[in-house]
């Protein structure tokens, strides 16, 4: 085991997710994220890209299925959820969630999550998604925005006023993936959780009610 493996097993909040049922301390992000932002409001459908080792998954099951019992007032019910996971690297599964291990930047993937949710009607997407970091701040940098363009074609598969959530690195290229989502989502916000380590670069952007 390294030495990083074993500061990280070490961590309080690493420990506390593990206590939980939670397969990492990312979920803590998500939980903050939504306790902010309110992205899991009426949400079944949802697609998490690069979601190994699974947290974000049990997270959005959680919400999910809460929403199935709370919104029975006909404005915008459904009766089931559909959660799909994507990542290179396989995870242990999650009953009823359902997970493709690929690259989500291959564009047959696109194919996959259209035929899954049929068609534009994911209610959220999220992505803790990061590149293998080589600790060169910018090349990091660039290959992150890199993955986190990848990811935004499927704001396609989007409903009208459906939420987004993407981790990204602060830097050079940052901005301009901004005002990307600025065109796509009527709120954009910028948010780095608490839980986040406080040497991290990461920030999540946040893209709501998609227009």
């Amino acid at each position: 085991m390294s030495k990083r493996t074993e500061e990280h097993k070490r961590d309080s909040q690493y420990q506390q997710a593990k206590k939980q049922g939670y397969r990492a301390r990312s979920a803590f992000k998500l939980f903050e994220i939504q306790k902010r932002f309110n992205i899991f409001k009426r949400t079944y459908y949802i697609l998490d890209l690069g979601c190994a080792p699974g947290s974000w998954l049990q997270v959005s099951k959680k919400f999910a299925i809460e929403n199935i019992d709370r919104y029975k007032d006909g404005f915008y019910h459904r009766d089931h959820f559909k959660i799909l996971g994507v990542d290179i690297k396989k995870i242990s599964a999650i009953d009823d969630i359902h997970f493709i291990k690929m690259d989500f930047s291959q564009p047959e993937f696109f194919d996959h999550v259209k035929s899954f949710f049929q068609g534009p009607k994911i209610d959220l997407i999220i992505s803790d998604a990061s590149i293998n970091k080589s600790g060169n701040k910018f090349s990091d940098q660039v290959k992150q925005v890199k993955l986190c363009n990848s990811a935004l074609v499927f704001v396609d598969l989007l409903k009208y006023k459906g939420n987004f959530v993407i981790k990204i690195f602060e830097g050079e290229d940052y901005k301009n993936f901004l005002n990307q989502l600025k065109k796509k989502f009527q709120i954009v916000k910028a948010f780095k959780p608490q839980t986040s380590y406080k040497v991290s670069n990461e920030v999540y952007l946040i893209g709501l009610r998609k227009k």
